[in-house]
This record gives C-alpha cells, sequence and structure tokens, in this order.
C-alpha cells in the first residue's frame, strides 16, 4: 500500500502544463510494472486524459492494478480522479474514488486562493475538513508549469509543495533536480515505441510530508518530462516496492481556439 499510494501522489506529475504554447491536450495509456527490470510483472494500467477549454484544463485519470498480499491473496485496487483547474491557478475542484476488492471511498473537495491564503476544503467518508496549506502550494497545472519552466532555464535543484488530491490530500515537499538520461530506466524491449515530438528531460524528484526531514523522503520518482507535459519512463521508488509506468498509447487532442491566442 505504501508503494501504491507513492504511485498515486507521484502521478500529480502527469499534468498539464501552460508553461508555453506547445502544451497539447492528450490521452496517454501506461502500463504498470512491479519492479525496475525489464521483465517485471505487468501489475496493472493507467489512462489519463486531459482536455482544455477556454476556462481551464479538465483532468480524468483511471489507474487498476493488482496487487499480489500473499501468494493465496490478492487486491484489486482502481483509483479514479476527475478534476478541474481554472485557467488563472486559483481554483482546484476534485472527485476521487479508491476501490478495493469492490468496496469503494469516495472524497471530493476543492482548492481555493483567497488574497495570499491558499486552503482546502475536503468531504470524505470521515466527515468534512479544512485544511490551511503553505505557500507557495502548487496546484497540477501550476506545479508542472514551475516545473518545465525551471527545467527550460536550466535552473539549479529546486523545491516546492504539490498539493496530492489522491494519496495524502495534503501537500507534499518535492526537491527536483535534472538528472542524467542514463539515471532513467529503459523501456521493456517489448513495447513497442512511442514517438514524442518536442524538448524533453529526465528529472528527479523527491517526495516528503510538509511535517517531516526533506532528507528522508517518502519516495522517490526518476522521469522523463516533455515540454507537452506528456511523460515517460517513469519510476516511483517508495522503498519497500518499485513501481513503474511506460507510456503504450498517445492521442493528442484539438486546441481550442482561445489557447491558441
Amino acid at each position: 500500500m505504501r508503494a501504491l499510494l507513492g504511485f498515486l501522489s507521484a502521478m500529480a506529475l502527469l499534468g498539464p502544463s501552460w508553461a508555453s504554447a506547445q502544451m497539447l491536450p492528450h490521452r496517454a495509456e501506461y502500463t504498470l510494472r512491479l519492479g525496475a527490470a525489464a521483465n517485471a510483472p505487468r501489475v496493472g494500467t493507467a489512462v489519463q486524459d486531459l482536455n482544455r477549454d477556454c476556462d481551464g484544463w479538465r483532468m480524468e485519470r483511471e489507474i487498476k492494478g493488482e496487487l499480489a498480499v500473499t501468494p493465496s491473496l490478492k487486491m484489486n485496487v482502481v483509483s479514479r480522479l476527475d478534476s478541474e483547474e481554472a485557467t488563472a491557478g486559483d481554483l482546484f475542484r476534485f472527485q476521487t474514488q479508491l476501490s478495493q476488492n469492490g468496496s469503494a471511498r469516495k472524497t471530493q473537495g476543492m482548492v481555493q486562493r483567497d488574497g495570499d491564503a491558499l486552503s482546502a476544503e475536503i468531504d470524505s467518508a470521515n466527515g468534512a475538513s479544512y485544511l490551511a496549506l503553505p505557500e507557495p502550494t502548487f496546484l497540477p497545472v501550476s506545479w508542472i508549469k514551475h516545473l518545465i519552466h525551471k527545467l527550460r532555464a536550466g535552473s539549479a535543484p529546486f523545491a516546492g509543495f504539490l498539493f496530492d488530491a489522491e494519496g495524502t490530500r495534503d501537500a507534499f515537499m518535492v526537491d527536483v533536480r535534472r538528472t542524467e538520461l542514463k539515471a532513467l530506466r529503459r523501456r521493456p524491449p517489448a513495447d513497442k515505441p512511442i514517438v514524442i515530438d518536442g524538448e524533453s528531460w529526465p528529472v528527479f524528484l523527491a517526495f516528503s510530508r510538509r511535517t517531516d526531514s526533506p532528507e528522508k523522503p517518502l519516495f522517490t520518482m526518476t522521469a522523463q518530462l516533455y515540454e507537452s507535459g506528456v511523460v515517460d519512463r517513469l519510476t516511483v521508488d517508495a522503498h519497500v516496492a518499485i513501481v513503474t509506468a511506460d507510456l503504450q498509447s498517445l492521442q493528442m487532442h484539438d486546441v481550442p481556439a482561445c489557447a491558441r491566442h
């Protein structure tokens, strides 16, 4: 479950970017494997659909997996996210559903900026809660915008807070640095190659709870991040297990006319 939490939280990276006009809405499908070896067993799939209109982004994501708890006991997990983020980056609405062996838990919430303050209102099976978020906390779209801007500028390692709607529903401290291409895991040779246009960067990210020491992250991640917002060769290391995601298909959506100006 710790590996699953880490993967769900790290999937926040698979979000859109307002960094340039080259960002394109798209639908991406991934194969999930347990372990970093080329022959690691497949344990699930992930599908993310990003659409854009003149008001902002709509993100739909579904992750399905089957985890073997013991040789005779398996756990089927399905995580779904449906979210909207305003163009200005000051409002984020989300609904999540996590199902384990058919038992579902639903959560909905809203993150909103009021002046210099950013807060989250969350309604789950445990009741309603209110959370003040540290500054600056990035939402999924604004986070990727910030990340790509820093990478394009060749900045030194940097850090920031990222709101996690699917895992902890709190802000993670994320330390980011550009790494070397050879540090990324190779795509499994059996997977067909996927052509992705645009500039890209190999990145390393370390995720820590905002109350913990950043020197002891809960999990780390490496990935190839493209300026279009597409991600490939993702590896999440949660210490107790490694989960990987490799792009299997990519469909680009039309860009609304309002976004071309």
